[in-house]
């Protein structure tokens, strides 16, 4: 049987860290099945799921190990099946002037609906004509039935209005 064994890892940035990963994996039989990896500040930050049968996770995981002596601090953890429940998929994006604070606002009315985040981009650049920090945030959403869509997005709408940004909420077909 198939199992999901999620691999996060941090630690200072070098060419190959992927690859070497990458190598490890393929050769205990796992399948890359997706991730997202950054340099940030000069730190690799990745997180990787892989799927593998299940008898050969110690092995895996023992094969990766050694990445710690090379500075980066693994963490393993088993994958935890969907749930069954009927989950509405939404798209959130967001532009305006970087400030302290905007995520941990934003992320609190989501929570309050008890939406869930799914995956959040978020970056900072100088705007094209000001040179003003800029903040973008992309974020993929999970829904739940009894969210009304309207009332999630007059609560978004007003905390946008108030933070002086951009804000869209899209419904997402179901994949």
């Amino acid at each position: 049987m198939k199992t999901s064994l999620v691999v996060t890892l941090i630690g200072p940035d070098r060419p190959g860290l992927v690859n070497s990963l990458a190598a490890r994996a393929n050769a205990c039989g796992a399948g890359w099945m997706e991730s997202s990896m950054a340099q940030l500040a000069g730190q690799f930050a990745g997180i990787v799921r892989l799927e593998i049968d299940e008898p050969a996770i110690a092995d895996l995981e023992k094969s990766l190990l050694p990445l710690e002596n090379e500075g980066l601090h693994l963490r393993f953890e088993r994958g935890i099946p969907p749930t069954t429940a009927s989950l509405r998929e939404a798209r959130l994006e967001l532009t305006g002037h970087d400030r302290p604070g905007i995520v941990h606002e934003i992320s609190a009315v989501l929570a309050r609906h008890g939406v869930s985040i799914d995956k959040l981009d978020t970056a900072c650049e100088n705007a094209s004509f000001s040179g003003e920090p800029l903040f973008r945030a992309h974020a993929e959403l999970r829904v739940p039935p009894a969210v009304l869509a309207s009332e999630l997005r007059r609560d978004l709408e007003a905390l946008a209005n108030e933070l002086m940004v951009d804000l869209s909420l899209e419904d997402q077909p179901p994949r």
